[in-house]
């Protein structure tokens, strides 16, 4: 019966998107001969609406019909944020790339790295797995590790800019994947009995992400595999670190 039901979920969700897709193509028009200022406002018209394939093929026009204009960084702005809302994370990673080389000092140069990271992390989301309840932790971190370097350029580098708040947040969020990805990794390693990576892994989350959930399961491997491999004095040393961090923690109880 659970699966029937996914998959009716499955198909409606899917009908839904490529619904959302056709009605977005029937909006896309050729871009009329107008001046820079008149296709903005209808690129502009077309975000407010939500209709970002239109709105990307206007400002891509503008883009390229005036590409040293007054309103040319304005044009690229909007623009990466387009192809964030319409998930095309490619052009996007392109546009930052090519704003931040270009345009290093720019006033809203803040924005771009955060958009740049926003793009990263959309790229990581699957919303069927997420449905399904699909453990995705051991899937290839690379996105989420350039999106972080991007959050702490922010923070670091602009610590006054308005999103290094939510830049910090979603730094603890990624510092938690990252934890939970080497925990997987962790773990298949102590599947075949390979604990000397196993342990390896365990000790770099303790050094890289002290502050996350993940340590407390980390030093439980650690414990295991030194006992494994005979480790005494390491054992022993993991071990208090434990008790005194989870006291409660059933491998010390025990």
């Amino acid at each position: 019966m659970e699966k029937v039901t996914f998959r009716t979920l499955f198909l409606v969700l899917t009908l839904a998107i490529v619904g959302c897709s056709s009605s977005s193509e029937n909006e896309v028009d050729k871009v009329p001969d107008k001046s820079a200022q008149a296709l903005f406002s209808d690129a502009r018209e077309a975000l407010d609406n939500g209709l970002y394939q239109r709105a990307i093929q206007v400002l891509s026009a503008i883009d390229s019909r005036f590409p040293y204009g007054p309103i040319s960084h304005q044009v690229q702005l909007d623009l990466i944020y387009a192809y964030y809302k319409s998930g095309n994370s490619a052009q996007g990673i392109a546009l930052t790339d090519r704003f931040l080389r270009l345009n290093p000092a720019h006033i809203n140069v803040d924005y771009v790295y955060y958009m740049r990271a926003l793009i990263n992390l959309s790229t990581e989301s699957n919303l069927f797995q997420d449905i399904a309840g699909i453990d995705r932790s051991d899937r290839d971190p690379t996105a989420s590790r350039a999106a972080f370097s991007d959050l702490k350029t922010i923070v670091t580098k602009y610590p006054e800019s308005k999103y290094a708040a939510d830049s910090r947040k979603r730094m603890i969020e990624i510092k938690s994947r990252l934890a939970n990805y080497e925990l997987a990794i962790a773990r298949f390693y102590m599947e075949r009995e390979s604990y000397a990576s196993a342990a390896n892994r365990g000790r770099y989350i303790v050094e890289a992400y002290s502050q996350t959930s993940q340590v407390e399961q980390a030093l439980e491997i650690m414990i295991k595999c030194y006992d494994k491999m005979g480790l005494i004095d390491l054992r022993n040393n993991a071990m208090q670190v434990l008790a005194a961090n989870y006291p409660k923690n059933k491998t010390v109880a025990n």
